[in-house]
């Protein structure tokens, strides 16, 4: 079986592993340095979802399969108990795993996502991609300014082209499997997490200024996760950790105990 690739930091530290999911379009990269800071008290492991950073390829993008990817991740690497951090995408996978296979967790965390379904709010994205001949261009710049045809955001177009990179042969590609995500785009974004119950710790992190939280999500929040809390993090969007990281690792660590 395929097992999510991840990069560890910790390893040899006292505690239970944290275990961190990126969002959609995300990888174990973009958390490095919260990864290197945690990694000094506690195990930390940066997962690579499935079509995503150096994971493997599937057509399958299903809740449920990431969810059997992460059980499969948590006992190839013999993990008895953990403690789970999910951002956007990951989140709704943290979500769906604790309500189903909630055994092993002892703290939960959930970063800028509510268990509810989300409309289509990636097409932009999506079309910009799709029109970036990335196998025809020869450096990280070139891909830049394709993607500025199509796409106004500074932010947006950074964190995109963190997943170039050069094959053996020397052309450039995209470390998420493109194809799969935009076929697949409605199995994993317009669905919400099945029905149940995670009564373990567990804080929601929202941030100030993103939409993906709102008010009226709470009443569905507090019946999933009934022992949970929900915080914002100040003058933050959406990529929260990325935004505002003190503010977001001081929670975090808070929480941790």
């Amino acid at each position: 079986m395929n097992i999510l690739h991840s990069r560890i930091y910790g390893e040899d530290k006292p505690g239970t592993p944290l275990l961190v999911m990126h969002g959609l379009f995300g990888m174990s990269d973009n958390w490095g340095s919260f990864g290197r800071e945690f990694g000094e008290k506690i195990p930390i492991h940066l997962i690579d979802l499935r079509n995503h950073g150096h994971s493997f390829h599937d057509d399958d993008m299903s809740l449920s399969a990431m969810v059997e990817d992460l059980e499969a991740y948590i006992q190839h690497h013999e993990l008895q108990e953990v403690d789970i951090l999910g951002h956007s995408l990951g989140g709704k996978v943290a979500m769906q795993y604790a309500t189903s296979k909630s055994t092993n967790i002892r703290k939960l965390m959930i970063v800028d996502i509510a268990p509810k379904a989300y409309p289509p709010h990636h097409q932009k994205i999506l079309d910009a991609l799709a029109a970036v001949k990335i196998g025809g261009l020869s450096n990280r710049k070139e891909v830049e300014e394709q993607l500025r045809r199509y796409l106004d955001e500074a932010g947006v177009i950074q964190f995109l082209l963190k997943n170039v990179y050069i094959k053996e042969d020397r052309t450039l590609d995209w470390r998420f499997n493109r194809k799969a995500l935009t076929e697949k785009y409605t199995e994993f974004i317009t669905v919400g997490v099945e029905p149940g119950v995670y009564d373990g710790e567990t804080l929601f992190l929202s941030g100030e200024k993103s939409n993906y939280i709102l008010e009226e999500d709470y009443p569905m929040i507090k019946e999933m996760f009934p022992n949970s809390e929900i915080k914002t993090v100040p003058k933050a969007g959406h990529w929260v950790q990325a935004e505002n990281p003190k503010a977001f690792n001081e929670l975090v660590a808070q929480f941790l105990g």
